[in-house]
């Protein structure tokens, strides 16, 4: 198997598993969302630590505490993943799944108008119909739902932040996951003393299976993390960008097929608007990537030409 075809199957593999996460945090109930993010925090850091031990990876703390802003940075991107945590682990438990897979759906149009705002990217023409026909999905979704799908928007913008962060500071997956999960353990452990001083916690007072799960989320956050970022290194970015529809097109299937959430007609036209965005969104990415591959070809073939004359 090529380097590029194991890297789709990393992928493939990290879109599906993030594509059924609903049904693993279904499973966690009568867990209160909050006890769920505070078990799903630690036993990230435990299982992550645990990884960094055995591949004897700590340098990259001494860089950390040698440079504040960078530490301010990772305390902002753990701040942004915990709310799209919680947030996504609140809205599944709440039968909002449907709306989860809005949220990832409209995500790569906040990416673009983050790029926009922040980074001072120039919108091109198709991007800007993409956006455009995006903002007109919301509106009616916004008329559908009776006010605006704040589940969708919190966990579109959230992530899109969090993507932008972490694009700044250039840490890789595992250790990025190991230093964010530590920043909000401290806040989890105080919350799990507390719910279990109030005699609300869940943990162990369920059933075998339920206290096992709730273990296991540590390794569920990091295995996919860790398959898409042995596909990021081997995937170009064109198919990495189509690869990411794969995870809500399988919540949206979940909601709908497996825990029967409504999709009413207006519903289903804010989503067809939504997809025609996506539609054009992944056009213009294709035809961009065409446009500067021809370049570095040219360049390649030029600097091929040199040396054989040399």
């Amino acid at each position: 198997m090529s380097d590029e075809r194991r890297g789709y199957l990393y992928g493939l593999t990290a879109y599906v598993l993030w594509g059924f996460f609903p049904i693993y945090f279904k499973t966690l109930r009568p867990a209160p969302a909050l006890e769920i993010l505070a078990h799903r925090v630690l036993w990230s850091v435990l299982f992550v630590a645990l990884l960094l031990a055995v591949m004897r990876n700590w340098r990259f703390l001494g860089r950390l505490l040698r440079t504040p802003r960078l530490l301010g940075g990772i305390a902002l991107a753990a701040l942004l993943i915990g709310i799209n945590w919680g947030t996504y682990i609140y809205a599944v438990n709440s039968s909002r799944v449907v709306e989860t897979a809005l949220g990832y759906f409209i995500t790569p149009l906040v990416i673009v108008l983050l790029g926009v705002t922040v980074m001072r990217e120039r919108l091109r023409p198709l991007q800007g119909a993409a956006v455009g026909v995006g903002a007109l999905a919301v509106a009616i979704l916004t008329f559908d739902y009776g006010h605006l799908p704040y589940v969708a928007l919190t966990l579109a913008a959230s992530f899109g932040c969090y993507g932008l962060i972490k694009k700044r500071m250039s840490l890789p997956p595992a250790e990025g996951l190991f230093v964010e999960s530590a920043v909000l353990a401290l806040p989890a452990l105080a919350f799990l003393t507390w719910l279990n001083i109030e005699h609300g916690a869940t943990f162990g007072q369920v059933s075998a299976v339920h206290t096992v799960l709730m273990v296991l989320s540590g390794v569920a956050t990091a295995v996919p993390l860790l398959l898409f970022a042995g596909a990021a290194n081997r995937v170009p970015m064109v198919g990495l960008g189509i690869l990411q529809y794969v995870a809500p097109i399988l919540q949206l299937g979940v909601g709908v097929l497996l825990y029967h959430e409504p999709m009413p007609p207006v519903r289903l036209a804010g989503f067809a608007l939504v997809w025609l965005a996506l539609i054009i969104f992944t056009v213009d990415g294709i035809r961009s990537a065409r446009k500067n591959r021809k370049p570095a070809l040219q360049k390649a073939s030029q600097e091929t030409g040199q040396k054989a004359e040399a």
